[in-house]
């Protein structure tokens, strides 16, 4: 193996990057109800509504902790309810608003010109590539958090 590699930081600093572009397009594109943050979190629950806490943070990688204080925030703005599953009264699942809903088709429009931003100049081979790349380096951390 390579003895000295910069993989780890060149993520972090295209996620510092990625962060301040994704917002200055959500503002663009009329969206200023929740952050780019917030987004990964609606973005999740756009693909699949009303799931448990638990798989939620599993999906969106963060922290049990750090979740709960998003969803607080999301809730007390009207983005999602925290709804009681009725077979299970410990389990709390997330639900989107019909507000929210209505905006996910000006987030797919932010996501789009985010992905073209991104691969600018990678031919479709090379996003395949560098996406399995990505899973690969993201199965090893995940394995090793365990």
């Amino acid at each position: 193996m390579i003895s000295k590699t910069n993989g780890g930081f060149l993520i972090s600093k295209i996620k510092q990057i990625q962060g301040r572009i994704f917002e200055k397009l959500l503002i663009e594109h009329g969206i200023n109800q929740f952050n780019g943050a917030q987004g990964r979190i609606l973005f999740v629950l756009w693909e699949e509504d009303n799931i448990p806490i638990k798989e939620l943070a599993s999906k969106t990688g963060l922290a049990k902790t750090t979740l709960t204080s998003m969803l607080d925030r999301l809730e007390s703005s009207g983005h999602i309810r925290r709804v009681y599953d009725p077979s299970d009264r410990r389990t709390v699942k997330i639900k989107l608003t019909a507000a929210t809903l209505n905006l996910k088709q000006q987030y797919d429009e932010v996501s789009i010109k985010m992905s073209e931003i991104f691969y600018k100049g990678f031919d479709d081979d090379e996003i395949i590539s560098f996406e399995k790349s990505l899973n690969k380096i993201l199965n090893n951390m995940t394995k090793w958090e365990l």
